[in-house]
């Protein structure tokens, strides 16, 4: 299969579902506020595109500093693991139980605690992604060759060389998965939070308008925020995987 078929695939596929369930949604007669079509959703996303579109802004905020947030956090705990056995050791399990908390348990707490609504936000985001982040860069610093690390030795390189020189080169292309990966899960995780401090009274982002347009049996509406969170989805994964082959590309032809 040609490339250029691959790349109008995932469009195709769209347009096909997108006719076959607006053909559905005419056969049977199904109420809007059931399962609108894609014509009653593209209407109400043009009717609230001003909403919509300020939601979408506050959640890309929230997202974008907690994967910040989550890139600094993960590979600096990373790098600790890696040095020191004993920060690995203390380190990990610790990881590994906020990892698996689920975050809607906990954002009520994290809301109360923080007390400033956007920070509270970026707070449970970065529990949700850090870990990423973490992990994979983590994965990647064991995974030095021991006989390039030898190599280093015999030359006498010290603890930070073999850091700066070798370990987080050889760890970039670990990294730059988990961020991929942490991008996505930095979006859930606002949402997420907004849901919980959306239901508290903090009105913020495509989960309020979610939440509101449920209230009100806006059916279209609300299911244009969620195709529109879907999207951005899309858009992160998408500009950090152009990203990661930027980077690994000029890395290579250095």
């Amino acid at each position: 299969m040609s490339k250029s078929v691959e790349r109008v695939a995932p469009f195709l596929f769209g347009l096909t579902a997108l006719a076959l369930w607006q053909g559905a949604v005419w056969m049977t007669h199904t109420p809007s506020y059931v399962v609108p079509g894609p014509l009653k959703i593209l209407r109400a996303f043009y009717d609230s595109r001003t909403a919509l579109g300020a939601g979408l802004l506050s959640t890309l905020a929230v997202t974008g500093a907690a994967l910040l947030a989550s890139t600094i956090l993960g590979v600096f705990l990373a790098v600790a693991m890696a040095a020191s056995s004993f920060f690995r050791a203390a380190i990990q399990p610790w990881a590994v139980i906020l990892q698996v908390t689920p975050v809607v348990a906990i954002a009520p707490l994290i809301i109360i605690w923080v007390g400033q609504p956007f920070l509270a936000l970026v707070v449970c985001a970065v529990v949700v992604s850090f870990f990423a982040i973490l992990s994979n860069t983590a994965a990647g610093l064991a995974a030095t060759p021991p006989e390039l690390l030898d190599l280093f030795l015999l030359n006498g390189a010290t603890r930070w060389q073999i850091l700066f020189q070798l370990s987080l080169p050889y760890a970039l292309p670990f990294f730059l998965t988990g961020l991929r990966l942490a991008g996505t899960l930095a979006l859930v995780g606002a949402v997420v939070a907004e849901f919980v401090a959306g239901s508290g009274g903090f009105a913020s982002g495509l989960a309020w308008q979610i939440i509101e347009a449920s209230y009100r049996l806006q059916i279209p509406r609300m299911f244009a925020a969620l195709l529109l969170l879907g999207a951005a989805g899309i858009v992160i994964y998408a500009v950090l995987g152009v990203l990661e082959r930027v980077v690994l590309t000029r890395r290579d032809g250095a």
